[in-house]
């Protein structure tokens, strides 16, 4: 009887025991929800900040021709806008007066003299050498006198262009040197900003294209791209680029500035850039293959502009991407697109 009882019991034991250590089957985790996008040629405008000094478009010089004059009167002064023939500045005629004349007694004189023998050609009252020399002496004298009437003119100094005086050297006073700069004009007023810019980036940008300028007093102006300069400096790499400004009170000569340019390149496989990821063995992309498995594949970034970056090496274009949060996948893992949130 107790044997039995022992045997059920252990009947009943293993009964459970074999209940209980049955596998509970488990469901699969679903594959993660991930936004995708494709590697596609795209057109990047990539915006460079360049910085530099302003400058006048064309300057020209202004210096006296005649020297030993002293200075009579300044009619310029820095800042002014002339018009071309301007005076700028008198110089003192009175030297040069009393010389004139003198020259225009001399030069009556020997008119005079020549007009009296010159009826006389040929007919032997008077000697051939001395009509000829009269006539030598009128011109001479005529000349002379010209001459001084010219210079007396030249003691005005005048504009030899329209545009803003730059800088001035001559004050009431000083005595005149036959060399030397009196005045500097930036011709028409025209400023522009000179500024370097990475040779890499001259074969993106067109003369012509529009530019943000910022002064250093906060003014906000558009420039135009004039010149691109060429010639590269062989040890930095740096071009030159000037950048034509409207005309506006606060723009000086020797100013500081910057420029944002845009520049649009050719057309370049690019992703977004959440989609390129910074490892510690170099950028990677995590690529979506045809069973949406994924995988990571090493790349070389270039070029950014539009929230996208350039793949100078890597996938092929058309190869599906993750555009973001690879953190949550690792590879081989299987994932899900979101249709509506992929580009």
């Amino acid at each position: 009887m107790k044997t039995t009882w022992i045997l059920a019991g252990l009947g009943l034991l293993g009964a459970c025991a074999d209940k209980g250590g049955e596998p509970t089957p488990t469901r699969p985790d679903p594959a993660p929800i991930v936004t995708a996008s494709t590697v596609a040629l795209r057109t990047l405008t990539r915006k460079v900040t360049v910085s530099g000094v302003l400058i006048a478009r064309e300057e020209a010089a202004v210096g006296a021709e005649l020297s030993g004059y002293r200075v009579l009167r300044v009619l310029a002064e820095e800042g002014d806008y002339v018009r071309r023939g301007e005076a700028l500045a008198v110089l003192d005629p009175a030297l040069l007066d009393e010389e004139v004349a003198q020259a225009q007694v001399a030069a009556e004189r020997a008119a005079a003299e020549y007009r009296r023998v010159a009826d006389l050609t040929g007919t032997g009252v008077i000697a051939e050498e001395v009509i000829e020399q009269r006539g030598f002496d009128a011109r001479t004298t005529a000349a002379r006198l010209r001459d001084l009437q010219a210079r007396r003119g030249r003691l005005t100094l005048r504009a030899p262009v329209s545009g803003r005086v730059l800088a001035r050297s001559l004050r009431p006073g000083d005595v005149s040197g036959a060399s030397g700069e009196s005045f500097r004009l930036a011709r028409d007023g025209l400023m522009e900003l000179q500024a370097e810019l990475p040779e890499a980036e001259f074969g993106r940008i067109r003369v012509g294209a529009s530019v943000p300028v910022r002064l250093s007093s906060g003014e906000a102006l558009t420039g135009t791209v004039r010149l691109l300069s060429p010639l590269v400096d062989p040890l930095t790499k740096l071009g030159r680029v000037r950048i034509l400004l409207p005309a506006h009170p606060a723009l000086r000569v020797g100013g500081f500035a910057t420029a944002v340019i845009g520049a649009n390149g050719e057309p370049a496989p690019a992703v977004p850039e959440g989609a390129v990821q910074y490892r510690a063995g170099g950028p990677t992309v995590t690529v979506i293959s045809a069973d949406n498995r994924v995988s990571r594949v090493d790349v070389r970034p270039g070029a950014r502009g539009g929230g996208y970056v350039e793949i100078v090496g890597g996938p092929p274009v058309g190869t599906r991407v993750l555009s973001g949060g690879d953190a949550l996948v690792l590879p081989g893992d299987v994932v899900r697109i979101a249709p509506e949130l992929s580009r």
